[in-house]
């Protein structure tokens, strides 16, 4: 069996994640390909979009949103993402277990003897007039028949869980400013989610496994499980292993992947880029050696936006609240050349972020 570098996995997800090369790709089908983009800070995935996408441009991504192509919701490990409203539809309800089980996890003392298919119920009947709430709101509403719990169990369990809901621009929307208004995906798109495979079956998840290693691979199955928070997708594998190669690590995990997936050579040069808060081409890993080294861990569950030198989590950056200076702070030294890169990429973020009124960036040491 094949044994791939650290490298050439590094490049391998470079590609897939559309890091080695800005793709050509309308912005649709980019949110497609990476199988949504982490967004729990409204404006991150503006910036992992450009990033990845050539010529982007964030009226784009706001249009889809207002037009309901795109949506905000809770779905991998519970957090918030933003994914096209086919993926959603289509994936939900194979997330609801794993989402409900996270939020008792939570809260199971302050949730004891409540019934969750009456909780959903309640708060069904109180968003049937088509009016956005906040998820206080709901709790709100349905909490004198559950005094107990307290409006936040409350609320996480309906919103996060029970009904699958969206967050409703302006939330989300390029340089705007909104509170969290939810709305059930149902009622926002005019459609209902997928209804529970037969039993022994699990299309949704094989889809799962296929666009994932389509995004993210090669991988292993503990990768696979770590981007989406789910735990039964080992059967989905088996169902389809026919279907896959495989390879190993330097580790000695066996990695799955999609037959003809792109491999780049592990010397493929890779340019500077800019990655924003929560980027799942961190996050979708459970071993992250391939783009994090051990000791920078930490960085991609805190929520730094961090830089790309070499393929590499090589600095963290930042805006200047007031003069809109991109600030770089390497966690490494930099060759000259690296330091270049660095400062003409931060240069191109600087006036993205700033619709051109600045392309100012320091970087620290």
């Amino acid at each position: 069996m094949t044994v791939l570098t650290a490298r050439a996995l590094n490049r391998a997800t470079l590609h897939r994640q559309l890091l080695l090369d800005r793709a050509d790709l309308p912005v649709l089908d980019a949110v497609a390909h990476l199988c949504g983009l982490q967004a729990q800070e409204p404006q991150e995935p503006f910036a992992g979009l450009w990033s990845r996408v050539r010529g982007f441009d964030p009226s784009v991504l706001s249009d889809l949103l207002t037009s309901r192509e795109v949506v905000r919701t809770h779905l991998m490990r519970r957090t918030v993402h933003l994914l096209t409203t086919e993926d959603v539809l289509a994936w939900r309800t194979r997330h609801d277990a794993m989402l409900r089980q996270r939020v008792l996890g939570t809260y199971r003392r302050e949730l004891d003897g409540v019934d969750l298919g009456e909780l959903a119920a309640a708060g069904h009947a109180v968003m049937a007039d088509g009016e956005p709430r906040s998820m206080s709101e709901l709790a709100r509403a349905v909490a004198e028949r559950w005094p107990e719990p307290g409006p936040r169990p409350l609320g996480e369990l309906l919103v996060a869980a029970l009904i699958p809901m969206v967050q409703l621009p302006p939330r989300g929307l390029w340089r705007a400013k909104g509170g969290v208004r939810n709305l059930p995906l149902a009622s926002w798109v005019g459609r209902e989610v997928a209804p529970p495979a037969p039993e022994g079956t699990d299309p949704a998840g094989q889809a799962l496994v296929r666009r994932y290693l389509a995004a993210f691979g090669p991988a292993a199955t503990a990768d696979l499980r770590a981007w989406s928070g789910l735990a039964g997708l080992p059967a989905a594998v088996a169902a389809i292993r026919d279907e896959l190669v495989s390879f190993r690590d330097e580790r000695g995990r066996e990695l799955l992947d999609l037959p003809g997936a792109p491999l780049p050579d592990a010397d493929t040069p890779a340019p500077v880029r800019f990655l924003p808060a929560f980027d799942n081409a961190l996050l979708g890993y459970h071993d992250r050696v391939r783009i994090i080294d051990d000791e920078h861990r930490g960085l991609s569950i805190a929520g730094e936006r961090v830089v790309l030198v070499d393929g590499r989590v090589s600095a963290t950056w930042t805006v200047g609240k007031d003069t809109g200076t991109v600030l770089v702070t390497p966690l490494r030294p930099f060759s000259r050349t690296e330091r270049e890169e660095v400062m003409e990429e931060g240069s191109a973020l600087a006036a993205f972020l700033s619709d051109k009124e600045s392309d100012r960036v320091e970087l620290a040491g």
